[in-house]
């Protein structure tokens, strides 16, 4: 873990948030505090589906009715920050992994009722308003076409369909649906103040120059299960609320999500969602701050990919630590490649689920699980609506057969059994 590689160069490292690894305790892998919860998240309002690690620490202690698990987080790494300045001849790390959006929605009442009037116009509106925008800043290119409405399969795939019309839905599912989201960008503002809470933290120690500071999302907005959102279990179990109903929404002992329309309003302007490798699936926002380091010019935008994997390497080559080990590094310092963005025609690979991808240079070969690769030239078309395929087949074999040598050598082929995909032969 970084965690690990910054120890022996003079570094103290904590971890808030969601430590979801497939090992019982962070503190075992370069951690020295640890506060969050290590399972996919279930509460928001529960003080007890979080845990201190080491075993004997105690967790701060909150009043009836006042915990929410979004400060609660930022609590405790304000608390870890601290502690770490108690020995000011050594550096700090902090890996924040907040919960928030994920499902299930809750959110404070308060927080809520900014978004209640938000979502009413529906999620064909919110796309094209969200397109706009992000062409106004720069995010995407002025030629930049809205994908269609993305398809879905619920869970098992019994069901498969197309997002719907917004004005198809009766009022009732409008209604539901458009308070599921306002909980949702209720979490996302709240999420925003705790960081805030962290940045203003930072400045006022006199820290904020020197500290590098990455942000980034998970791998795409979440579809499950269907257009409706599911409730009470991950599952195809949908409840439309109506009436008072809707105020109960959100609070504790709720357990809703926000569907796949919503998700792929999200994604905007990209093809599918969380679970695939098309852009809804893979292309997450982030934004690095770094005044004393980066050359780049303030808010200004790299257009060439990166990856989460370019964050080891970046804390190696930013702390001076050594790696100890014995496999090649995938990643690539983040800085320098920000500081020269147009000297970058990596080729990155991606598999989730039997989906998978691979991204070289301006060109991107993507499929589903049981579909055939699809080829786009990304210079022209990233919402992947033109498939080039079938003008080139040299470079979908080559690029194809080199998913398959990189799948081989970094164990993701053989597929599990359980996940039934037909294209590769199971072990």
């Amino acid at each position: 873990t970084i965690a690990q590689v910054l120890a022996p160069v003079g570094y103290r490292s904590f971890m808030s948030g969601k430590w979801h690894l497939g090992t019982p305790d962070p503190t075992k892998h370069g951690f020295e505090e640890f506060y969050g919860t290590l399972v996919s998240a279930k509460r928001f309002f529960d003080p007890e589906h979080l845990i201190r690690l080491p075993e004997g620490r105690k967790a701060r202690q909150y009043p009836e009715g006042e915990f929410y698990a979004t400060d609660a987080v930022t609590d405790h790494a304000l608390d870890f920050l601290e502690q770490a300045r108690e020995t000011p001849e050594k550096r700090w790390f902090l890996y924040l992994a907040y919960n928030a959006p994920h499902f299930p929605l809750h959110a404070p009442k308060a927080e809520i009722a900014k978004y209640a009037e938000r979502y009413h116009g529906g999620w064909d509106k919110l796309r094209d308003e969200r397109l706009r925008k992000m062409k106004q800043l720069q995010i995407v290119a002025d030629d930049t076409q809205l994908s269609p409405r993305s398809h879905w399969r619920n869970y098992g795939e019994t069901k498969i369909g197309v997002n719907p019309a917004w004005g198809s839905l009766g009022k009732d599912r409008r209604l539901d649906l458009a308070r599921r989201m306002a909980i949702y960008a209720a979490m996302i503002d709240r999420l925003d103040q705790q960081i805030g809470r962290v940045v203003a933290d930072i400045k006022a120690e006199g820290e904020l120059e020197n500290t590098l500071i990455v942000f980034t999302s998970d791998n795409g907005a979440c579809f499950e299960w269907d257009p409706y959102g599911f409730d009470i279990v991950s599952s195809n179990q949908n409840i439309l609320h109506t009436g008072d109903k809707l105020d109960e929404m959100g609070r504790a002992g709720t357990f809703h999500s926000v569907g796949s329309g919503w998700a792929n309003a999200g994604n905007t302007p990209w093809r599918l969602y969380k679970h695939f490798n098309h852009e809804g699936g893979i292309a997450s926002p982030g934004i690095v701050h770094w005044p004393a380091g980066l050359k780049s010019k303030p808010g200004s935008i790299v257009h060439q990919p990166a990856h989460i994997i370019d964050l080891l390497p970046t804390a190696i080559a930013v702390s001076g630590a050594g790696y100890g080990g014995t496999l090649p590094l995938p990643g690539l310092d983040l800085i320098e490649q920000l500081g020269d963005p147009k000297n970058n025609e990596r080729t990155l690979f991606f598999e989730h689920q039997g989906n998978r991808a691979v991204r070289q240079g301006k060109w991107k070969l993507v499929a589903l699980d049981d579909e055939p690769w699809e080829l786009y030239d990304f210079t022209v078309d990233r919402t992947e609506m033109n498939d080039l395929a079938k003008d080139h087949p040299t470079k979908v074999k080559r690029l194809s057969a080199a998913w398959d040598k990189w799948a081989s050598e970094n164990h993701v082929t053989p597929l599990p059994r359980d996940l039934g995909v037909k294209y590769l032969k199971p072990d």
